[in-house]
C-alpha cells in the first residue's frame, strides 16, 4: 500500500522544486528555429532583392506584351516568332524617341552655345535695370570662368571615381539585358509557365490563379494601351500648338510631352511640361508664356474629359487611389515601383471585386416608416 505521506511527496517534491514539463525543451527549440529561420530569410530577401525586381518587373512587362503576342498568335505566329516581333517594334519605338530627343538636344545646345553672348548681354542689361547695379560683360566672363574652374574639377573627380562609373552602368546593362530576357520566357511561354505553376496547386486553387493571372494580363494590357493612345493624342495635339508658334524641334518636343507625360506617374505632367516651355523660353518669354497656358489647359482637358472616356473600359480607378498605389509603390520599390503601381493596383481591386460581395445602402428615405 502506498501511504499518505508517499503520495505527498510526489505531488510536492522536496525542497518545493517543480519537474519541468517534457514539451517545454521542444517549444524552446521550435521557437529558438523559427526565429532563425525568419532572420535567415530576411538575410536571404535582401540578397535577392535585384533578382526578385527583375523577375517582377519581367513579368508585368510581360503580362503587358501578352495581349499582342496572343493576337498575333491567334494568326498562326508561333509564340516565340510573335514574342520577337513584338520586341523588336518596341525597341525600335524606343531608339526612334531616344533618336529624336537626342537630336533635340544638340540642337538646342547648339543654338544655346551660338546665341550665349546674346543672351549674357540681355542678361546684364535686366539685372542692371531691375536690380539697378552696374554688371559688365567683363564681370559675367570672370563669373563664368570661375564656375567653369568648379564645373571642371567636379568632372575631375568624377573621373577619378571612373570604376565606380564604370561598375555601376555594366550593373545597369545587365539589369536591362536580364529583364529583356525573362520578359521574353515570360511571354513566349506564358501557357506553359501558367500550366507549371497550377499543376502544383489543387483544382480548385487552380481556377482562383488562372482568373489572377488573366485579370493582371488584361489589366495590365489595358494600362499600356491605355496610355499609349492618349500618349498618342497628347503628342498631335501639342505638336499642332508648337507648329502654330513656329518653335524649333516642334516634333521632339511634342513627342516628349505625349511619352513623359502619360508613362511616368505623379511627376510625368511637370517633367514633360518643363523641357517646351524652358526652350520657348530661350526662344522669347511670350512663345513661354503661351506654351505654358496650352499644356496647363490641355491638362484639364485630359483630366476631365478625355482620359475617363479613355480608361473607362480598360483602367476604372480613382485618382486619388492610384495616387495612393504610386507613392506606396515608390516607398516600396523606389522608381520601379512607383511605374508598376497603377496597374498591380488595378489588378488587385479587379480580382478582388470578383469575390467581395457588395450590397445595397438604404438611406432613411429608403426605410419603411415604423
Amino acid at each position: 500500500m502506498v501511504s499518505v505521506k508517499d503520495n505527498d511527496e510526489a505531488a510536492h517534491p522536496a525542497n518545493g522544486v517543480t519537474g519541468m514539463p517534457s514539451w517545454l525543451p521542444r517549444a524552446f527549440l521550435l521557437a529558438a528555429a523559427t526565429i532563425a529561420g525568419l532572420f535567415a530569410a530576411f538575410w536571404i530577401l535582401q540578397r535577392m532583392r535585384g533578382l526578385l525586381t527583375i523577375l517582377l518587373v519581367s513579368l508585368f512587362l510581360a503580362f503587358a506584351i501578352e495581349p499582342a503576342v496572343n493576337w498575333l498568335a491567334r494568326h498562326r505566329i508561333r509564340r516565340g516568332p510573335a514574342t520577337g516581333l513584338v520586341f523588336l517594334g518596341l525597341v525600335a519605338v524606343v531608339a526612334a524617341f531616344g533618336w529624336t530627343l537626342g537630336a533635340l538636344l544638340v540642337d538646342e545646345v547648339g543654338n544655346l552655345v551660338q546665341n550665349t553672348p546674346e543672351y549674357a548681354d540681355h542678361v546684364v542689361e535686366w539685372i542692371n535695370r531691375t536690380f539697378d547695379t552696374e554688371l559688365s560683360g567683363t564681370d559675367i566672363q570672370k563669373y563664368a570662368t570661375d564656375w567653369s574652374a568648379t564645373l571642371e574639377g567636379y568632372l575631375s573627380g568624377l573621373a577619378g571615381n571612373v570604376w565606380g562609373i564604370g561598375t555601376a552602368a555594366v550593373g545597369a546593362i545587365f539589369q536591362g539585358l536580364g529583364i529583356l530576357l525573362f520578359t521574353f520566357y515570360f511571354a513566349a511561354d506564358g501557357p506553359r509557365f501558367r500550366h507549371a505553376v497550377c499543376s502544383l496547386l489543387p483544382p480548385r486553387q487552380q481556377r482562383h490563379v488562372l482568373r489572377a493571372w488573366d485579370i493582371a494580363v488584361e489589366k495590365t494590357g489595358g494600362y499600356i494601351y491605355s496610355r499609349g493612345l492618349l500618349a498618342l493624342v497628347s503628342t498631335l495635339a501639342h505638336y499642332v500648338m508648337l507648329r502654330i508658334l513656329d518653335l524649333p524641334s516642334a516634333f521632339a518636343l511634342a513627342l516628349w510631352v505625349g511619352v513623359v507625360s502619360q508613362f511616368i506617374p505623379t511627376v510625368g505632367t511637370y517633367l514633360a511640361g518643363a523641357l517646351p516651355v524652358i526652350v520657348a523660353l530661350v526662344h522669347g518669354p511670350t512663345t513661354a508664356l503661351w506654351i505654358l497656358g496650352f499644356i496647363v489647359l490641355y491638362q484639364q482637358f485630359e483630366n476631365y474629359v478625355l482620359q475617363p472616356r479613355i480608361t473607362a473600359t480598360t483602367l476604372d480607378m480613382h485618382p486619388a487611389v492610384a495616387f495612393g498605389a504610386v507613392l506606396a509603390g515608390a516607398a516600396l520599390l523606389g522608381a520601379t515601383g512607383a511605374l508598376l503601381a497603377i496597374p498591380v493596383t488595378a489588378t488587385v481591386q479587379a480580382f478582388s471585386s470578383a469575390f467581395i460581395r457588395r450590397y445595397d445602402v438604404e438611406t432613411d428615405d429608403e426605410q419603411p416608416a415604423s
